[in-house]
């Protein structure tokens, strides 16, 4: 287990192991409500164990004062083509409200960025609600740019299976 002292008293960065899917699991949920999103979560320890330690789809590091957990940062890697280089894709971070103003999330973004800057990357990138205004402050404060120009779009559900099972209707009508 790898473990990064950032330089605040009694606050440390850790990598994430199996045995964490609860903690990690429970932050999520804690993550989706203080967004008022919780119904939409549906991941499940099983589920969430092997994405993250079997499949590798994502990693976490943990936020830790004096050895407690306190928060945590999802992340990925992806690659932009306009850049020709890998880059770094937080999908959520939290820290608990009590732990709140203290530093402990802007190290824990400033790890991130000295992890995708190691890694040659050439974004450091993240979705935040609109709704979420203190969120959206302390990024703008830190120097991050508001992507206005661009859409975020999905597909899941029933349109991701139908648009599957069109690609294998189609693979099957070519033979």
């Amino acid at each position: 287990m790898t473990v990064y002292e950032t330089g605040l008293r009694g606050y440390r960065i850790r990598e994430a192991q199996r045995e964490d899917t609860p903690q990690i699991l429970q932050f999520i949920r804690d993550l989706a409500d203080y967004e008022g999103l919780l119904q939409e979560v549906k991941a499940d320890l099983e589920g969430l164990e092997e994405a993250l330690f079997d499949d590798e789809a994502a990693q976490v590091v943990l936020a830790e004062l004096e050895g407690r957990p306190i928060g945590f940062a999802l992340f990925f890697y992806n690659f932009s083509t306009f850049e020709g280089r890998p880059g770094l894709y937080l999908e959520d971070l939290y820290i608990q409200p009590d732990y709140r103003n203290r530093g402990y999330g802007k190290k824990l973004l400033e790890f991130l960025a000295h992890k995708a800057h190691n890694k040659r990357c050439k974004r450091f990138e993240w979705w935040c609600l609109d709704t979420n205004t203190p969120s959206y402050a302390f990024y703008k404060a830190l120097g991050a740019q508001d992507m206005v120009d661009w859409t975020v779009f999905r597909i899941d559900g029933d349109t991701l299976v139908n648009m599957s099972q069109d690609f294998e209707r189609g693979q099957n009508s070519a033979q």
